[in-house]
C-alpha cells in the first residue's frame, strides 16, 4: 500500500512526562512492518511459528538475561504481530509493582506530532528508559536474525513505532493476560487480520 499523509501519518502514543523506567506492568504490541505475516499461521485457533517466528520467540525469551529487573509476562506471537507483558521490577514483587501504579491514569490517547526538533530530544530522552530499550533490543536482535536469515540485509520487519500500555492494577492484567492466551483462537475476528478487510 502506497504512503498516503492522511491515513499513514506518524504520531506519538507515548505518555508525556511518564518514567517508562519505573516500577510497573506494561503490555506492548508491535506489529510487523505493513502488517506482513511473516510469523507463521493460525491453524484450529492455534499459532504454529515458523522459522520467523521461533526466532522472535527465542529473542523476546532472552531479554531477561540482559535486564536484571525485569520479568517477561504473557507473551504470543501471530502472524503479523506481537503481544507481550514486561514487568519492571527492581527485584520486588510483583503485585506490588502493579499496586505501585494503582493511581496512574490510563492514557492511551495518541498524542499528536510535535515539530522535528521536539521530537528528536523526546527520542533522546525515551532512548534513556528502560522500556524503549528493551522493546528497541527486541525489534533489533529479532529483525537482525530474521534478515540474516532470508537475506535480506536492511529490510523492515517491525513498523517503526510500537504500542504501550500502563498496567494499572491486578485485574487489567488478569484481563490483558487472557486477551494475549485466547489471541490465536480470535485470529478471524481480529483488527490486525487484513485478510478480513
Amino acid at each position: 500500500m502506497k504512503y498516503n499523509p492522511q491515513i499513514h501519518h506518524r504520531r506519538s502514543i507515548r505518555l508525556q512526562g511518564y518514567d517508562y523506567s519505573q516500577n510497573g506492568a506494561y503490555f506492548i504490541t508491535l506489529c510487523t512492518h505493513n502488517r506482513e505475516c511473516l510469523f507463521g499461521q493460525i491453524q484450529n485457533g492455534q499459532m504454529i511459528l515458523n522459522e520467523y517466528g521461533k526466532i522472535v520467540e527465542q529473542c523476546w525469551n532472552n531479554l531477561s538475561n540482559h535486564y536484571d529487573n525485569i520479568e517477561l509476562d504473557a507473551y504470543v506471537i501471530m502472524p503479523n504481530h506481537f503481544h507481550g507483558i514486561i514487568l519492571i521490577t527492581d527485584n520486588v514483587d510483583n503485585v506490588d509493582n502493579v499496586r505501585a501504579i494503582r493511581e496512574l491514569p490510563i492514557h492511551e490517547l495518541p498524542i499528536h506530532e510535535l515539530p522535528r526538533q521536539q521530537q528528536k530530544q523526546r527520542q533522546q530522552q525515551r532512548r534513556k528508559m528502560l522500556l524503549p530499550k528493551i522493546v528497541g533490543r527486541f525489534k533489533m536482535n529479532s529483525a537482525k536474525q530474521i534478515n540474516q536469515m532470508r537475506n535480506t540485509p536492511g529490510i523492515s520487519v517491525w513498523q517503526r513505532n510500537y504500542y504501550e500500555h500502563i498496567i494499572r492494577d491486578e485485574k487489567s492484567l488478569e484481563n490483558i493476560r487472557n486477551y494475549i492466551i485466547n489471541n490465536p483462537a480470535k485470529w478471524q475476528d481480529d483488527d490486525y487480520n487484513l485478510t478480513n478487510r
